[in-house]
């Protein structure tokens, strides 16, 4: 999606059918009122309260660690799915900071790490893929750089047009645009003129454009092409982002130095070679990573499901 075809408010948002996302927009601004300490708690008991009415999301989160670290202690992931859990309550009040609260607000509490690696590139002409993950606080990173540098996000418009809208409006505070995720041409030309572009090759996009490769502790995870697609043709640098969540609830937005040996031309090396920026990046703070998706819901031929009771 680019800035000629955004959602534009229409007096049919106000549609009853819309009432509730209405609401739960007004909320999510009223909540970002609150003193940051308040949100934290509401955050954690929002996200164990929700937990417990959502099982399935529960068993998702186990099997997904049980795939991803098989050595991990009973003990040891017991305490990490606590934490997962609360901080997925959190991502609600995070999304409300991301698109209310006021520049100096963000200010105050992310420091960004590694900003002149950005600039430097700005200064060569040269485009930025800025390869992230999705962690909880994803959104307030991105908009924590917007204030700094803008850059365009790659997203999927969501099938609610009312939402939709305000998310457009939310993630575009302080950056460019964002472009439509089957945008490829929109992508390709913002990398070639010298953008930065978000993008989170993490999830499991399904068979289009994909190819297995491992991922933590599985060997055949279902993993985008689409990287290869975008710096092979247009030679742009890839910098590694992630925001991570302290314990006195500071946030630091770090920007890795561009990485070497991409290997370009070869989807499947290309593929295990950005998995490994993942990993490292979702280890930065596991617990603030969004283990309830069915990351590896997409297997080879003649493969079994991997989430059979979840």
């Amino acid at each position: 999606m680019t800035q000629r075809n955004k959602p534009t408010f229409t007096l049919s948002l106000l549609h009853p059918r819309y009432w509730g996302t209405l609401l739960l927009i007004g909320l999510m601004y009223l909540l970002s009122c609150l003193p940051y300490s308040w949100q934290v708690v509401l955050g954690k008991n929002i996200g164990r309260l929700a937990i417990k009415l959502m099982k399935k999301r529960r068993r998702t989160i186990e099997r997904n660690l049980e795939l991803c670290f098989p050595a991990m202690s009973e003990e040891d992931k017991q305490v990490l799915i606590k934490e997962n859990i609360d901080n997925t309550g959190m991502a609600l009040f995070e999304t409300g900071m991301a698109w209310f609260w006021s520049d100096a607000r963000v200010n105050r509490h992310v420091t960004i790490v590694g900003l002149e690696h950005m600039e430097t590139l700005a200064k060569e002409g040269k485009g930025a893929l800025m390869v992230a993950v999705h962690s909880m606080n994803l959104e307030l990173g991105a908009r924590a750089f917007g204030i700094k540098m803008s850059g365009m996000g790659v997203y999927r418009p969501n099938n609610n047009p009312c939402f939709d809208y305000f998310q457009y409006l939310g993630r575009s505070r302080s950056n460019r645009t964002l472009i439509d995720r089957k945008d490829v041409k929109a992508m390709l030309h913002a990398l070639r003129t010298g953008e930065r572009v978000w993008y989170a090759p993490d999830h499991d996009y399904g068979r289009r454009r994909s190819t297995f490769a491992p991922l933590f502790a599985v060997e055949q995870a279902c993993t985008t092409t689409g990287t290869s697609l975008l710096v092979d043709n247009t030679d742009c640098a890839i910098v590694p982002f992630t925001m991570v969540r302290d314990d006195k609830g500071h946030y630091t937005l770090t920007l890795r130095k561009p990485v070497e040996g991409f290997p370009k031309n070869d989807p499947d090396a290309a593929a295990v070679f950005i998995n490994k920026i993942v990993e490292e990046s979702i280890m930065a703070a596991p617990s603030q990573y969004m283990w309830l998706h069915r990351r590896f819901k997409t297997r080879p031929e003649g493969q079994a499901c991997l989430y059979q009771n979840s």
